[in-house]
């Protein structure tokens, strides 16, 4: 009894470029997904906004001296 491995099967995708296609298709979901987790470091590194002043205070700055 003999095995052979038959590679026919591969060449007629490398050929159509269907093997480049989906390795296209993972470097996009790859590059996709460590642009979000880049998004959520920059956001979570931004200092929080401070709470807007109540009433007039500190908004009337006298300019004479």
């Amino acid at each position: 009894m003999t095995i052979s491995l038959s590679t026919p099967n591969l060449e007629p995708n490398m050929s159509h470029g269907s093997v480049g296609l989906k390795v296209a298709q993972m470097s996009k979901e790859q590059q996709k997904i460590e642009g979000d987790i880049a998004l959520k470091l920059i956001e979570a590194a931004l200092p929080e906004t401070p709470p807007a002043p109540v009433g007039n205070a500190g908004h009337i700055i006298s300019t004479k001296a």
